[in-house]
Parts: C-alpha cells; structure tokens; sequence
C-alpha cells in the first residue's frame, strides 16, 4: 500500500533545521511519501540530503526529491510587490516539497503545470509464489 503524508507549513515553521530533517526522515523511513506545503531553504535540503547519506543501510536505500513552487515571471510589478509582502509576513508558503524513499519512488517529473511520480512496482508475495 502507498502512503501520503500531508505536512502543513503550520507544522514546520516553528521547527529549527535539525527538527524539519528529523520529522521528514522520520516520515520517510516508515515507508511514506511526504508532501510538505512549502519549501525547504537551500541548505536545508542540502542538509537533508547529507543525513540521508549517513543513514543509508540495507533496509534505508536513500530519498527522492522534488520541489515545485509557482512561477512569477508574467506577474505584474504589483502583484509581485504584494505576494513578496505577505511572504515575508506570513511565511514562504508557495510551492511544495515531495520526499520519498528511494525504495518505492522510481522517479519523479515536474513541469510547471503537474507532477509526475512514479513508483516502483512491486508485486506481493502471494502472486511471486503461485508463479
């Protein structure tokens, strides 16, 4: 069975580095996919990618992620000066941050409009043994 996580911003933000990793690792190493609102600052990812490496063993194979955020290139002046206003007033909220195990999410495609996520297929024990 496949498993999604719905992470609000409103759990994250008051989370420090080594909290936000701790939480997605955790989520991650039960064998879910975590959809976080919002997007990990740059080191943070980087940081999140580092421990991952750490904890690679042989039941842990390692994460995929994908982060997708709106883009503001044809927004007019504005607009822009409004969404940067409440961004920093409420929080970077835009976008979305996928994190999975590496064991089930084969691969994961994004484009602006949608997401692609393909997982590995497995078939169960019982259909492996009448064969």
């Amino acid at each position: 069975m496949l498993t999604l996580q719905f992470v609000p911003y409103s759990e994250m933000e008051a989370l420090n580095t080594e909290e936000r990793i701790k939480k997605l690792l955790g989520i991650v190493k039960s064998k879910s996919i975590v959809m976080m609102q919002g997007r990990l600052k740059p080191a943070e990812e980087s940081r999140l990618i580092q421990e991952t490496m750490e904890q690679i063993d042989k039941d842990f194979k390692g994460i995929e992620i994908c982060t997708i955020y709106p883009e503001d290139r044809e927004m007019e002046a504005v607009r822009k000066i409004k969404k940067e206003f409440f961004r920093f007033v409420l929080g970077n909220r835009d976008g979305m941050t996928i994190v999975g195990p590496s064991s089930i999410i084969k691969e994961i495609k994004r484009d602006p409009n949608k997401i692609q996520l393909y997982t590995v297929n497995r078939e169960s024990k019982k259909s492996k043994k009448r064969r």
